[in-house]
């Protein structure tokens, strides 16, 4: 019963819809093999024991993984699940700037470009100078027909139309530090976790409130002006973070 609770409080203490917190649960035990494919899920009278939740809530969160595809709810048998979970090949957020710009040279993602255009950048303090202006590109990227990341990039503008062919149909970190004259002193990187909003939940076609990790990186040159700016949104399940740790 306690376990139950504990259940109750961490879907009550979100402003997300019970019913996609509950089909993220319900996907994540598919996903680990909890629930495997060929067998039936537990009864909804159970799922509504340990959460606390209505009937049709949990009807709810059932209907959005048969909208994935992942269970099939047949009357008289049950919900059977349909689908394994996929193999994917996750994307490395390495730690080091080098390493960064080698796994996207080996990387060929198909690239969708849904924006285009000149945008002022909000920076956050101490990270920089900012330049006069920026050339910003929001895109998808999607690999092996899956659309795993959404990044707007701010490319100070003189060096985006240096390369502005080569920037708008290759990735752009790889170009950017192969172009004469260009030095980075400076580079970070930060990773929260979150959920995805409409928009994100479109453009990657992934539910509403599915994780999601944010990655911002910022790249400067010796003296501290700002040329470079990611704000990159991947899916939770494609995302793999490694990090050396100091003995």
């Amino acid at each position: 019963m306690d376990h139950h609770n504990g259940s109750k409080e961490v879907l009550y203490s979100s402003p997300i819809p019970l019913y996609v917190q509950i089909a993220d649960i319900f996907r994540y035990r598919i996903d680990r093999g909890v629930w495997p494919e060929g067998t039936k899920m537990p009864p909804i009278s159970l799922l509504m024991e340990e959460f606390s939740v209505s009937r049709i809530t949990v009807r709810q969160a059932l209907q959005l993984l048969a909208k994935s595809g992942l269970i099939v709810m047949k009357r008289g048998v049950g919900t059977l699940v349909t689908k394994s979970p996929e193999e994917r090949r996750p994307v490395k957020v390495t730690t080091t700037l080098d390493a960064l710009v080698e796994a996207y040279r080996d990387d060929t993602p198909v690239v969708t470009n849904i924006s285009d255009l000149s945008t002022p950048l909000i920076l956050n303090k101490n990270e920089g100078v900012a330049a006069a202006d920026y050339h910003h590109l929001r895109r998808v990227h999607a690999r092996e027909g899956v659309k795993y990341c959404v990044i707007s990039i701010y490319l100070e503008k003189h060096l985006f139309e240096k390369a502005e062919q080569r920037f708008r149909n290759e990735i752009i970190l790889p170009v950017l530090m192969s172009l004469e004259g260009v030095t980075v002193a400076h580079a970070k990187q930060s990773i929260t976790i979150s959920k995805a909003d409409l928009e994100v939940a479109h453009l990657l076609d992934i539910s509403l409130g599915d994780p999601i990790a944010n990655v911002r990186r910022v790249l400067a040159d010796p003296n501290k002006n700002i040329i470079y700016v990611a704000e990159a949104v991947y899916r939770g399940d494609y995302i793999h973070l490694e990090m050396d740790l100091k003995p």
